[in-house]
């Protein structure tokens, strides 16, 4: 049996406690990978939120990275395996800025830091391929915070001597967050930039790998990310065929009427490389686009 599927208790397997700051969408995805006494908390922005988390047996700590959260010390304490999953600011990384002393000092079980990243802080690479060695060059605002959250985090790690396994996530999709749900809600376009290609990635993929690092405590940086880099209007063009729904037109990017923050989307093109990744063993179970709408196909 696997050692990530061996229960807590099991011969040579010490127990884990999963502490996750951020449980958004892919960090709650991570957590239904994992059995509940594996999870010793979990930090959300609102009571709503937190209620739901309850009702799973998370834990839940109200933190909006704002100021210090009460009710951290406990779950901390007892904490094994900590994912980060907030998004930076100009402050800075809002763990760090507010948990920085807890972590250091008050977390004596800590073996392994996880910490979602993007593929953008590589920047434009006008379509080449870039891999975990490429240097970073961030473009936009968000990414360049995240490359500094990175080494934060980075700088943490070293200091309390545990593996960082920094995860540079492509664009998510799954459940609830794909082109079917555009299309089923009549705002899917088709943008045609001539050459321009994006990876992605399935929020299962990313919950997978996670897990599969985390686990195995394995730091480092890595590319989680699907195997075809893919135009983005051909990907909407196939998940409306799969799903018996009209075609949206193509629209000509030059022309289009786009958000400043989607249209800056456009301006990074390259194809992400993922062998990092399945070198330290990790499968991927949606590798291109098809198999990833083929599991999310409407019924």
């Amino acid at each position: 049996m696997p050692a990530d599927e061996m229960p807590p208790g099991s011969p040579g397997i010490a127990a884990r406690r999963f502490f996750v700051f951020g449980c958004g969408y892919s960090a709650t995805a991570f957590l239904r990978t994992r059995p509940p006494g594996e999870i010793a908390g979990a930090t959300t922005r609102s009571r709503e939120k937190a209620e739901r988390l309850a009702a799973h047996g998370w834990n839940p700590v109200l933190f909006d990275g704002t100021q210090p959260a009460e009710g951290l010390a406990a779950p901390i304490r007892e904490t094994t395996h900590l994912l980060v999953s907030i998004a930076p600011g100009e402050d800075g990384d809002p763990v760090l800025r507010h948990c920085d002393d807890l972590l250091r000092h008050g977390a004596p079980a800590l073996r392994w830091i996880g910490y979602l990243s993007t593929v953008g802080v590589y920047g434009d690479h006008g379509g080449a391929w870039v891999n975990e060695d490429t240097i970073p060059a961030p473009v936009s605002r968000r990414s360049r915070e995240r490359l500094d959250a990175e080494r934060a985090w980075a700088d943490f790690a070293r200091a309390r001597g545990v593996p960082l396994a920094i995860l540079r996530l492509s664009g998510i999709y799954g459940p609830g967050r794909s082109p079917f749900d555009k299309l089923r809600a009549g705002t899917a376009r088709r943008l045609v930039k001539p050459g321009q290609v994006f990876n992605r990635i399935h929020v299962d993929d990313i919950a997978g790998a996670t897990a599969h690092l985390a686990t195995r405590e394995i730091g480092g940086v890595f590319n989680v990310t699907d195997d075809e880099p893919a135009p983005p209007q051909d990907v909407v063009a196939h998940a409306a065929l799969l799903g018996g729904f009209e075609v949206p037109e193509e629209i000509d990017f030059a022309s289009a009427d786009l958000t400043p923050m989607a249209r800056s989307f456009y301006g990074e093109n390259k194809r992400v490389a993922n062998y990092r990744l399945k070198q330290a063993g990790y499968r991927i179970i949606f590798p291109t686009f098809r198999e990833g709408l083929a599991a999310l196909k409407p019924v």
